[in-house]
């Protein structure tokens, strides 16, 4: 089996279109939870292969997108102390913070520098001994065990100079939070494919029986994202609520427990502020106080205490997009003001964010 010829075979995805549309006989929004499905529903027309009834919802599934302004203020704060190199992924440098961005810093002068593989920062930190190493650390449940490897490794070096700020959040809360929102209007959703290889498809099956919402882990390819509308539409359609697993070749019921393990060893859950879904209770993810002496946020606690954030771009509709409640198209500056090289908001910036994917493969249809 070829992983990517066949599941773009477009016999079968014409068949499955078909299928959807004579199943489907009232409307349903299917929230897409991962930024990854929503680019590949926009890349290869989706919405135009499900039929009037289905309306995708873009969900609050990008890391880049949900890390709120306070938390890019410290990462610009950190990066600007003198003898620091501040690393971390790519799209984070672009992110707009109070009053500059990351990017613009390193322009400036600040030794920043974004990273392929998080392990890159072991290498960094060895050949700066004199310098404090700062590993800006971000991602669902997908990213966070190479975090945890990362903090494994710098201990077992016996590293003094490398420092970890950590602002690792998890899948179930944020939707949790989104469904108790009286007035949300999700039908089903669309469970995140690589996060779900960590987690196990079973840490959904609370939610779907919570709130009575049926939820297909896919993968993201469009036979994939269609085999997985068509059990959501065909469980709605009998008022059904159960967890199924498309991708099941990789996807596991108790997910990997050697990466959660590593996960339970270093972290812990906390409470998170979230992008336009505001403080979330046990949401995200932070060094347990036993390895307070690599917590940037503890290190360097009298550089971060005094921060004042400023708040959103008025102009910008991203927290709205990330509830659900809003699309791209809603937004007034999107493509105009706000596009990919002048990112007004955070869901322009990441390559998982639902306006970048409207403005690449939607803004002239």
């Amino acid at each position: 089996m070829d992983l990517i010829k066949d599941f773009r075979d477009k016999k079968l995805i014409l068949g499955l279109s078909e299928a959807i549309k004579q199943k489907s006989t009232k409307p349903i929004n299917i929230m897409e939870i991962c930024g990854g499905h929503t680019h590949s529903i926009m890349k290869f027309g989706l919405p135009n292969l499900v039929g009037e009834n289905i309306n995708f919802v873009h969900g609050p599934g990008c890391p880049v997108c949900v890390m709120p302004r306070t938390r890019i203020d410290e990462a610009i704060a950190l990066a600007s102390m003198d003898g620091v190199i501040f690393c971390t992924l790519a799209d984070m440098l672009r992110v707009p913070g109070s009053t500059t961005s990351l990017q613009k810093l390193r322009a400036n002068g600040a030794d920043i520098r974004a990273l392929y593989s998080p392990l890159d920062t072991l290498k960094i930190a060895l050949e700066n001994l004199d310098k404090n190493v700062i590993f800006f650390a971000i991602g669902f449940e997908t990213t966070t065990p190479m975090s945890a490897v990362l903090v494994d490794k710098a201990i077992n070096l016996g590293l003094k100079n490398l420092f970890f700020h950590i602002n690792h959040v998890t899948v179930p809360a944020p939707v949790e939070a989104i469904l108790q929102d009286k007035d949300a209007k999700i039908d089903a959703f669309l469970g995140p494919s690589h996060v779900s290889v960590i987690t196990g498809s079973k840490i959904y099956e609370n939610i779907a029986t919570k709130y009575k919402k049926p939820i297909a882990v896919s993968g993201f390819e469009p036979l994939d994202i269609m085999a997985g509308v068509l059990n959501l539409v065909t469980q709605f359609e009998n008022g059904t609520f159960e967890v199924y697993n498309e991708y099941d070749r990789v996807v596991k019921t108790d997910g990997n427990k050697t990466a959660l393990n590593l996960i339970d060893k270093y972290f812990e859950i906390c409470d998170f502020s979230w992008r336009g879904l505001g403080e979330i209770p046990k949401s995200g993810m932070k060094l347990k106080a036993e390895f307070a002496e690599f917590d940037a946020r503890v290190k360097f606690a009298e550089i971060l205490q005094n921060l004042q954030s400023r708040g959103e771009n008025r102009a910008c509709i991203c927290g709205e997009i990330l509830r659900g409640k809003a699309k791209p198209y809603d937004c007034k500056v999107f493509g105009k003001v706000c596009t990919p090289q002048n990112p007004i908001g955070s869901c322009m910036v990441s390559s998982e964010g639902a306006c970048a994917a409207y403005f690449k493969y939607a803004r002239n249809s």
